[in-house]
């Protein structure tokens, strides 16, 4: 009677163990490049890396920044020296994560010159990636931004870009823009600018670069003679906490156009994280981090 008891109850064991799902069905794999988990890891609802979710730069934009669902504010310093003259502008923004690989910005910019702040404008922005991270090479997107100016800054001012970003070796991240601007009034001032950058993941809190920018600046009535204008200089980005980044960069100009120095200084925070909900897009499923122990 024992014996026959425990072969029974050793097939229900193993009939119930059997049926067991593998851990791999219930936790999608995180892919980790470099070793970092938070950083390179692509823990984004479209596929998209850690480094992409925390603005990496500051002049150059990469794939969608946030997923769907999440909403974050940033705060941007600029700061110009032309002759030991300082100019500053400042913007407030904030980005709303939709479906469908959108993402939304609105901001306002002011500026303090000479001592005295003044209002310069609003804008709204829209960029879209065709396909999820990874799946296209360079991973495009494409975005388009709107300025409304105040009127005695110039006309209001339209935007489109190319966002181009990649991974390559261990934990190295680049992003490269192709940028046109276009004042729709008053001088109709025009600039074709690209911008390059790239950076290294050094830890889960810190990552070293280099960011550029070539620009050429015309007014209307003298598009054949552009003001070429040239910055490249080191970056840094600190992550205090796995929500915050703050980046600094400073930058030189190389023409005589250029500004003698450019400085950046962005602090951002998200609010909330969608890493383990669902996304909108060739990877629906979005992706999460599971246990330590399935990591190592």
């Amino acid at each position: 009677m024992i014996l026959p008891g425990l072969l029974a109850c050793g097939s229900v064991f193993g009939q119930s163990m059997d049926t067991q799902p593998p851990i791999s069905d219930v936790l999608e794999p995180v892919v980790v490049k470099g070793g970092y988990t938070t950083i390179d890891a692509n823990t984004g609802a479209y596929n998209q890396p850690g480094w992409v979710q925390r603005r990496p730069f500051a002049m150059t934009r990469v794939h969608i920044q946030r997923n769907p669902g999440e909403v974050g504010v940033e705060h941007w310093v600029r700061a110009r020296e032309t002759d030991g003259e300082f100019k500053f502008r400042m913007q407030e923004e904030i980005e709303i994560g939709l479906p469908g690989r959108i993402q939304l910005d609105g901001y306002y910019d002011w500026t303090v010159e000479e001592g005295k702040a003044e209002h310069q404008d609003f804008a709204g922005e829209i960029r879209w990636a065709p396909a999820d991270w990874g799946a296209l090479w360079l991973n495009p997107a494409l975005y388009l931004e709107y300025k409304v100016t105040d009127p005695s800054r110039g006309g209001d001012v339209i935007e489109p870009k190319i966002l181009l970003g990649e991974d390559f070796g261990e934990g190295w991240h680049w992003g490269m823009n192709l940028i046109f601007e276009r004042e729709l009034s008053g001088e109709k001032a025009q600039e074709i600018a690209v911008t390059n950058a790239v950076s290294k993941t050094i830890s889960e809190a810190l990552s070293l670069g280099v960011e550029m920018a070539i620009k050429g600046e015309t007014i209307d009535g003298a598009r054949g003679e552009p003001e070429t204008k040239v910055i490249i200089g080191p970056q840094m980005q600190w992550r205090p906490i796995d929500n915050m980044f703050i980046n600094f960069v400073t930058l030189a100009g190389c023409t005589q156009y250029s500004p003698d120095f450019e400085g950046w200084f962005i602090v951002g925070y998200n609010f909330g994280s969608s890493i383990s909900s669902s996304g909108s897009g060739g990877n629906s499923g979005g992706r999460r981090l599971g246990p330590i122990s399935g990591r190592r």
